[in-house]
């Protein structure tokens, strides 16, 4: 095996392994310590590569997800933003990644660097995939040409963030379609 070979082989050794701890013990029990005694590394290879331990939880969690949160276009955006939603409440509800995921936005919020990597990795991206379906449903006719594409991603977002991490109440598919029929109800779907 290669050093390069090797390298990726102890990095995602490293991921799992703190999603696995975390999962287990919870975010704030979690530490570098433990997760290099699991992984059979030192703790030193860990913080060469992550400067901590909110940094090594966003790696890893970005590795178990990178593509589920995709937009298809069928061409009826109502369809394409319910399925959308959908797949982000099945995603926010599957341990490891749901008590993992608000445990690092609760990190990010005494953490700038996190703060930004989660912005930068995770939470933009989305956005601009979520804002681009609606500009081309706009385009296509679906939506009325003065759409606010910006506001209607933070009226999208804001109510699972606020369910998520204020008032912890379920996520349920009925309840983003309901955020969905308030959007275009009162933003103006011709």
């Amino acid at each position: 095996m290669t050093d390069s070979h090797r390298g990726t082989a102890r990095t995602e050794a490293i991921m799992r392994t703190t999603l696995e701890l975390g999962q287990e013990i919870g975010y704030a029990k979690l530490s570098i310590e433990a997760i290099a005694a699991r992984a059979g590394a030192g703790k030193h290879t860990i913080y060469r590569r992550w400067p901590s331990k909110g940094a090594l939880l966003l790696d890893s969690l970005l590795s178990l997800h990178r593509s589920s949160l995709d937009f298809s276009d069928t061409g009826d955006i109502v369809s394409d933003l319910r399925t959308q939603m959908h797949a982000a409440i099945d995603l926010l509800g599957t341990p490891p990644f749901g008590p993992l995921y608000q445990a690092l936005i609760g990190e990010a919020q005494s953490d700038p660097q996190v703060a930004a990597a989660l912005n930068e990795r995770f939470i933009t991206p989305q956005a601009e995939l979520t804002v681009a379906r609606l500009k081309a449903a706009r385009e296509q006719g679906q939506l009325s040409p003065d759409f606010d594409l910006d506001l209607a991603m933070a009226v999208l977002s804001g109510p699972l963030y606020f369910q998520l991490l204020i008032t912890q109440e379920p996520l349920t598919h009925a309840y983003a379609d309901r955020i969905v029929d308030a959007l275009f109800t009162g933003m103006g779907k011709p």
